[in-house]
């Protein structure tokens, strides 16, 4: 069975309740701006859940309201073993909607990393199965807006350990995703673009998401943002990576890659010892 939780939370104090729904809850996995979520059993599926529950500040806006049921919709439609895997949604007696996610045992990039770098050739390839995730979200006309270390998971199977992209939160689909009015994003890894209100914000985006995901898993310590990203990696990273991460984080969209996939082209390529393949511009 897949086991992911959305896991872009700190961990806070608060008074764990027994139940959420049928769910017996056991502890508190993390609580954010506009979620908290609990560890929980589901005697049902025999296994443990994660119920992530909108936070009671926000359980009078509307827009907040349908935003966390976007999320879980979306996943639910696009049920890709990349993604998060929703299993129902719920509503707890104070009119607090709820979503049932499957529960990520390895935890997160961000906890991986608080623990020191990842070997390089490690690093590489996490960074590779993100850009995979990313691309089936690109593939269905869907703009992540918000990859960072907390919202990559991994998940332990028969197989090994996935990757997998969490907390879709801020995405939106591509049709709907110019002319925002809110700032959206984490600061370090969102484009420049969505600081600007009335921007397009487009799959380049979270091109740009990828790119800083991919300095801060292969940069040194102690790097300067000033520099050039092939100045800023560690020893043994292969030349070319440093181009492609240069040209993901660039300040104007169109010098970036078009989206994930053609990212993950290039770093393959790169990492591999050829030439990085070069940007596509598009209007």
């Amino acid at each position: 069975m897949t086991v992911i939780v959305a896991a872009s939370v700190e961990v806070m104090p608060m008074t764990t309740p027994t139940r959420i729904g049928a769910f017996r809850v056991e502890r508190l996995l993390g609580a954010g701006s506009f979620a908290t979520v609990w560890l929980a059993y589901d005697r049902a599926l025999a296994d443990r859940v994660a119920v992530k529950v909108l936070a009671e500040n926000w359980s009078h806006d509307l827009r907040v309201r349908e935003r966390f049921l976007d999320e879980a919709r979306l996943l639910r439609r696009l049920d890709d073993d990349r993604l998060v895997r929703v299993h129902g949604v719920g509503e707890l007696p104070d009119g607090r909607p709820y979503a049932v996610l499957a529960w990520a045992d390895g935890g997160s990039l961000r906890d991986r990393l608080a623990h020191g770098p990842l070997p390089v050739g490690r690093a590489l390839a996490v960074l590779d199965e993100i850009a995979a995730g990313v691309a089936v979200l690109h593939r269905h006309r869907v703009v992540h807006r918000d990859l960072t270390p907390s919202n990559v998971l991994f998940h332990s199977g028969p197989d090994g350990e996935r990757v997998l992209i969490a907390d879709l939160g801020l995405a939106k689909a591509l049709a709907s995703a110019s002319g925002l009015t809110a700032r959206a994003g984490t600061p370090g890894y969102m484009a420049p673009e969505q600081n600007e209100p009335l921007a397009v914000v487009d799959t380049r985006a979270d091109v740009f998401g990828l790119g800083r995901l991919g300095l801060r898993l292969l940069g040194r310590t102690g790097h300067a943002d000033g520099e050039p990203a092939a100045s800023r990696l560690r020893a043994g990273v292969p030349a070319g990576v440093g181009a492609v991460l240069e040209t993901a984080t660039a300040v104007r969209p169109a010098d970036r890659y078009p989206d994930a996939d053609a990212f993950r082209q290039a770093l393959r390529r790169a990492a591999e010892g050829g030439p990085a393949l070069v940007r596509t511009r598009r209007a």
